[in-house]
C-alpha cells in the first residue's frame, strides 16, 4: 500500500508522479488546444517538439535521482499528452482527489491507475460530477488549502477555468479541520499574459515563509492583498506580467531548502540564492510553451 502523505507544498519530498512526454502525440490543431500560449506557439511554428521535451523532463528525473525522491511515471498512452500530472490528481494528506478534469483529457487518468489502486480505498476520494477541480488551484499550506477558482457567469465558456467553487465546498466538507480559502483569478481564452490557468501560476509558497506572486493573476485586489499580509511583504518575490508569463511561480520545492528552477529564471533564482535556498537549475521552456513548468508536471505523493 502507498502510504500517502502531504500538508504543504515545501516538506522534504520522497515520492512523487512525474508526468512523461513519451509518445506526446502529432502537433494538435489549434481547437484542440487547451490554453491561449499554446495556440501563440502553434501560430509562431514554435509549438514544442517531442524529443526536447522529453529531454527537458529528463533533467528534472536526474534531479529527484540525486535527492534520492522515488519518481512514478503514468503509464504511456500513445498519441497522449501526459505531461502536465498535477492536473490530473492531487493529495491533501493522506487522500488522493481524482479531478474532474476537462473531459477529452480522462484517459490520463487511467494512466495512474496502478498508483490510484495502491491507496486505501477508503482514502480515494472521487469528487460529485459538478465540482471541476485541478491540482494546480490547490494549494497546501499546513492549516491552510488554497484554491484557485473562477465563479463569473462566462465560466461555461471559459476553458482556462478549471476549478469551480463547488469544489471549493466539497473540499472543505472533506477538510473541515483545515482553513480553506478560495482565490478568483484572472481569465483569458485569448491573452496568455492575462491569463493564471491555474492558482500557482501566479502564487507559490516556498521555503518555511515566504512566498512567490503575481498581483495581476489575482481579480480581487483584496484576495491578493490578504496573501501579502499572510507572508508579509518582505518575505514575498513579486514577479512581472513577463515572468507570471514565463511560469515564474511554477517552480517546484523538493524541500524546505532545495527548489528546482527553470535557468532562464534569472532575477528569481538570484533571489532565492540570496534567501539561503539551494536552485537546482534545468531547461525546461519548451515544455513551458503549452502553459505548465516545474509544478504543474509534478504530482507530489509523499513529503516528510
Amino acid at each position: 500500500m502507498l502510504k500517502l502523505n502531504i500538508q504543504n507544498e515545501t516538506s522534504r519530498l520522497r515520492a512523487v508522479v512525474l508526468g512523461t512526454a513519451e509518445s506526446n502525440g502529432a502537433i494538435p490543431k489549434i481547437e484542440e488546444c487547451y490554453d491561449p500560449k499554446s495556440i501563440e506557439h502553434l501560430k509562431a511554428g514554435t509549438y514544442p517538439l517531442e524529443e526536447d521535451m522529453i529531454r527537458e523532463m529528463e533533467e528534472v528525473v536526474a534531479v529527484f535521482k540525486k535527492y534520492d525522491v522515488t519518481v512514478y511515471r503514468p503509464e504511456i498512452i500513445n498519441n497522449c499528452n501526459q505531461i502536465f500530472s498535477r492536473d490530473i490528481a492531487f493529495v491533501i494528506e493522506n487522500k488522493i482527489i481524482k479531478s474532474n478534469i476537462l473531459p477529452n483529457r480522462e484517459e490520463e487518468v487511467e494512466a495512474i491507475k496502478y498508483l490510484w489502486n495502491q491507496v486505501n480505498p477508503e482514502d480515494r476520494i472521487i469528487l460529485p460530477d459538478e465540482c471541476h477541480a485541478e491540482g494546480g488551484d490547490v494549494i497546501l499550506w499546513n492549516d491552510y488549502i488554497f484554491i484557485g477558482t473562477y465563479s463569473g457567469s462566462d465560466y461555461p465558456d471559459l476553458i482556462t477555468a478549471r476549478t469551480n467553487l463547488d469544489a471549493v465546498i466539497a473540499i472543505q466538507e472533506l477538510f473541515p479541520h483545515k482553513t480553506v480559502k478560495s482565490f478568483e483569478l484572472r481569465k483569458s481564452n485569448t491573452n496568455a499574459k492575462e491569463n493564471a490557468l491555474h492558482l500557482d501560476c501566479c502564487f507559490q509558497p516556498i521555503g518555511h515563509d515566504k512566498a512567490i506572486l503575481h498581483k495581476n493573476g489575482f481579480l480581487n485586489e483584496s484576495e491578493y492583498e490578504w496573501l501579502v499580509d499572510f507572508f508579509e511583504k518582505k518575505n514575498i518575490f513579486e514577479i512581472t506580467k513577463q515572468e507570471m508569463y514565463d511560469m515564474n511561480s511554477n517552480v517546484f520545492s523538493i524541500s524546505e531548502e532545495v527548489i528546482i528552477s527553470e535557468k532562464s529564471f534569472t532575477r528569481l533564482n538570484s533571489w532565492l540564492r540570496n534567501q539561503g535556498f539551494t536552485v537546482e537549475e534545468v531547461l525546461y521552456s519548451e515544455i513551458s510553451k503549452q502553459e505548465g513548468l516545474l509544478r504543474c508536471s509534478t504530482l507530489p505523493l509523499i513529503r516528510d
